[in-house]
């Protein structure tokens, strides 16, 4: 397929498409002429998985090239493409010489039995977190934590499970994808539905009028 064709299929403007070709992003096409491509399948789902990043995760170019970089390492395993995706997303490190939110999550990972280290993107998001909840003044934020964990653990299956279930590597690596960037976003869309009822079920039981928020 022609470029203008690749377009309309994937709903991504051309200009946008030679933008992600020039960052590399989405590899160059068949050359039928000196200005002409042609565009396979393969492109229309690199493209469509770029969209989904972009514009439903709102990662970065920097990120989704990172990303990109992980699902098309032959060497790496999927252990550690989970690693590199992951950390491509997470928050930047906000609290990295704040010993208090340190020792906080250090406290965290010791009662869940979990072995993590301090050099690991998590960490160090997680320590970014409480260090910038307690400068707005919530200390009590720490709090949530084991609570976090819990609701976690679920979801850490679901997502391996989801990306274990494919039947060949590639598919598992794109899986691990589409469980990070997209199961994230999903995530905080349901978090939102469940806050937004229980808000309302709670102002209906005190007897105040229950506004439909947005």
């Amino acid at each position: 397929m022609r470029i203008a064709e690749l377009s309309r299929r994937s709903g991504v403007p051309v200009a946008t498409i030679k933008y992600y070709l020039r960052e590399g992003l989405l590899p160059a096409g068949e050359l039928t002429s000196p200005n002409q491509a042609r565009y396979s399948d393969d492109h229309l789902h690199r493209l469509r998985l770029v969209r989904a990043m972009v514009e439903v995760g709102g990662l970065s170019i920097a990120a989704v090239r990172e990303v990109l970089g992980a699902l098309d390492d032959p060497e790496k395993s999927l252990h550690k493409a989970m690693g590199t995706i992951s950390a491509a997303v997470a928050p930047p490190d906000l609290g990295a010489d704040d010993e208090l939110a340190h020792a906080q999550v250090a406290a965290f990972l010791e009662r869940q039995g979990w072995v993590c280290r301090p050099t690991s993107y998590a960490y160090k998001a997680l320590v970014g977190v409480l260090a910038t909840a307690r400068e707005v003044g919530h200390e009590r934020f720490a709090d949530l934590l084991d609570g976090f964990a819990d609701a976690a653990r679920p979801l850490a299956e679901a997502d391996l499970g989801y990306a274990l279930s494919a039947e060949t590597k590639d598919e598992a690596l794109e899986g691990v994808v589409v469980g990070t960037v997209l199961g994230d976003a999903a995530m905080a869309a349901v978090r939102a539905l469940a806050r937004r009822e229980l808000s309302g079920t709670r102002q209906s039981a005190a007897g105040q009028p229950c506004s439909d928020p947005t």
